[in-house]
């Protein structure tokens, strides 16, 4: 099980910490799943860049990132070296704390 705890760039955003998370679920379904907004506008298919997100902590606990999700974090507003894309991070077999910060989502077009 892991505890999640979301960050946000948007100012006036509290953290949300969801407890008891199992694994085999995206960040962006848990997000989701507890009325987190992350934008989504490919479907959760790699297609796009809008479910970006910055993994502060727990990146041992998610898959590396794929040539293909690289190419699309690239493409994203603010890139930085933690940059993931929430519907490729899915949390593996295991337990511990996952941290991440979710940019301000009303500088995201297209939804």
């Amino acid at each position: 099980m892991y505890n999640i705890t979301f960050k946000f760039e948007e100012k006036g955003k509290d953290p949300i910490v969801i407890k008891d998370v199992e694994p085999d679920q995206s960040i962006l379904e848990v997000a989701l799943d507890n009325d987190i907004e992350l934008h989504h506008n490919c479907g959760m298919v790699c297609a796009c860049s809008t479910c970006h997100l910055y993994v502060d902590k727990g990146e041992e606990h998610l898959p590396e990132i794929s040539d293909k999700e690289e190419d699309f974090v690239d493409r994203a507003r603010n890139p930085r070296l933690n940059s993931r894309l929430g519907c490729q991070c899915i949390l593996e077999d295991g337990n511990g704390d996952v941290e991440v910060t979710l940019p301000d989502q009303t500088l995201i077009h297209g939804e």
